[in-house]
């Protein structure tokens, strides 16, 4: 956000600027989206799983194993697709911006590792406050126990939940690890953050101004997305230096234990097919291969 900000003051030649209050100084996300949608705050990036009380179609990025790759997940965020969900929420005065790469989220867990689906048979894992999350987690034959972020540490150290699942800098940053000594990298889901602006903020710029909001977003997105990449990396070199053990699963089998969630969103037209256009999305190393045959 910061370096969105310069490069909107940049454009603007200083006419513009961008204020930041980090760490939940002015609340908590659902709070935050709703702020923006009175016009309170300008703007706010959220993760896409809380986006989906008010908008169905983030619903979709809450499904595990959609993606077939990191290739076909940024040309789904970059390309049409993607941006037709960034502005699905415009009737609910949440216009996104673009999409800032939040990873694969994986299990972690205190007493055991996770090896195979059915491993979690029994075992009470956070959850966010996401219904595919839950749903997933139900399919996999755990109990999903959705608890606040905030709280989750405790909730870990007392035994209210056996493990949870996040991506990897989150697992160090908030030193979980430190209580869930093993890692099981089934990256199941691919939740993306969001970056949004109020449509009460966005409909008193002017066609220029627009421009340079846009374009400082555009630019963060990319500068977030190699900030990530070593992010990754650095956490889980530092988590398995302090001596938590890291799985590698084989991931079909836990993709196969939830397909049928797909055949669940047959009911929500919307997410279902969202999710076909987002199938038919071909990578870049897809097409190269398509062109060949």
């Amino acid at each position: 956000m910061q370096f969105m900000g310069d490069q909107l003051a940049q454009a603007s030649q200083g006419t513009m600027r961008i204020d930041i209050y980090p760490s939940q100084q002015l609340g908590t996300e659902r709070e935050l989206l709703e702020l923006l949608q009175i016009g309170s705050l300008g703007m706010t990036k959220v993760s896409s799983s809380v986006l989906e009380g008010f908008e169905p179609s983030f619903r979709v990025f809450g499904l595990p194993y959609l993606f077939r790759d990191d290739r076909h997940r940024f040309a789904v965020l970059e390309g049409d697709v993607g941006k037709k969900i960034l502005l699905s929420a415009e009737r609910f005065n949440l216009r996104g911006l673009a999409y800032y790469d939040a990873g694969s989220r994986s299990f972690y867990t205190k007493d055991r590792p996770i090896e195979a689906p059915e491993d979690l048979e029994g075992m009470k894992i956070r959850t966010q406050e996401s219904p595919v999350a839950i749903r997933m987690v139900r399919a996999m034959g755990g109990a999903a126990t959705p608890i606040a972020w905030g709280e989750l540490y405790t909730a870990l150290q007392q035994g209210i939940v056996d493990g949870a699942e996040n991506n990897p800098p989150s697992f160090y940053l908030s030193r979980h690890y430190e209580i869930a000594r093993y890692y099981s990298l089934d990256e199941h889901t691919s939740v993306p953050d969001v970056l949004l602006i109020s449509t009460r903020v966005w409909s008193g710029l002017s066609p220029q101004q627009r421009a340079w909001v846009q374009e400082a977003a555009n630019a963060s997105a990319e500068y977030e997305k190699r900030l990530w990449k070593k992010a990754e990396e650095d956490a889980l070199a530092a988590v398995q230096a302090d001596g938590v053990t890291v799985i590698r699963p084989d991931k079909k089998p836990f993709a196969d234990a939830v397909q049928g969630l797909y055949e669940e969103f047959r009911s929500e037209p919307v997410v279902y097919n969202l999710i076909q256009e987002v199938r038919a999305v071909a990578a870049p190393a897809d097409s190269l291969a398509h062109a060949a045959q």
